[in-house]
């Protein structure tokens, strides 16, 4: 049996009880921490409040060569991510890999990024479109700083359906965890150069350590969120579409945004 665990968003006491009782009855834990990590804890904290050893996988361990899901054959495995446990395409493969190799699967859902965003900053769940991530710039064979232009492109698209886009941010073991004020730098680098207003004047949402006792949600026109200080990661990023009034109030009232969003509504 293989029970995939979502860990929650922030630290050691978000799992369930049902996290908890599949840990307490597994032969083995296996984790995960690239695709998302929880910056309220560590390994040895949940080593010590599971009483069991934690091993920690690697992007190829998990993508590329994961024979350590032979082990889910004759043994009781539980794999543990933050978040929810199958918000990541990754781990929608594994368990596909794990179903073509006979092995029985199970899902322990945790509280998911999805869901936080609508919560903190009132914005409503059922009018995101496809979600993004900008990934960190990086330098091509000819020296080349390529920054990629498809959260852009997505983010474009969704304003073309009224829809509201959840970018997010990308985690890089050498160049770390990319916060609100790079992204939007980001951007508006590709914005300069194609000229195309997806964010000017353009109301955006940072958000910062979702989860914990005291999260950052600051809502604000682009120039002015760049600026902002949200402190330690993880951020995360949303871009609306035009916004249902009570959007609007709960982006005022609660995010700090501009009080003038509201004026179109008078």
């Amino acid at each position: 049996m293989l029970t995939f665990t979502g860990l929650g968003l922030f630290d050691k006491n978000d799992i369930s009880l049902k996290g908890l009782e599949a840990i307490k009855n597994a032969d083995v834990i296996f984790a995960e921490f690239y695709t998302s990590t929880l910056m309220g804890t560590n390994v040895g904290e949940l080593e010590n409040l599971y009483g069991k050893e934690v091993h920690v996988l690697s992007r190829e361990d998990v993508e590329i060569s994961p024979e350590w899901l032979a082990e889910a054959r004759d043994k009781n495995v539980v794999f543990l991510t933050g978040g929810d446990t199958m918000v990541s395409t990754t781990h929608v493969d594994l368990r596909l890999r794990a179903k073509a190799l006979g092995i029985e699967t199970r899902l322990i859902h945790g509280a998911s990024i999805a869901s936080a965003i609508c919560g903190l900053s009132g914005l409503q769940n059922y009018r995101f479109g496809k979600a993004s991530t900008i990934p960190h710039p990086y330098t091509s064979s000819r020296g080349n700083t390529i920054i990629s232009e498809t959260p852009y492109d997505t983010i474009k698209l969704n304003k073309e359906h009224n829809m509201h886009t959840l970018v997010f941010l990308d985690i890089d073991k050498e160049k770390g965890y990319m916060t609100v004020n790079q992204a939007l730098d980001l951007l508006l680098e590709i914005e300069k150069r194609r000229r195309e207003g997806v964010m000017e004047n353009t109301v955006v949402v940072g958000i910062a350590r979702a989860g914990s006792e005291m999260p950052v949600v600051k809502a604000d026109y682009v120039r002015n969120l760049k600026n902002v200080d949200f402190g330690p990661p993880l951020h995360i990023l949303v871009v609306p579409a035009s916004l249902h009034f009570i959007e609007a109030e709960a982006l005022v009232r609660l995010s700090g945004a501009p009080p003038e969003i509201l004026e179109e509504f008078d």
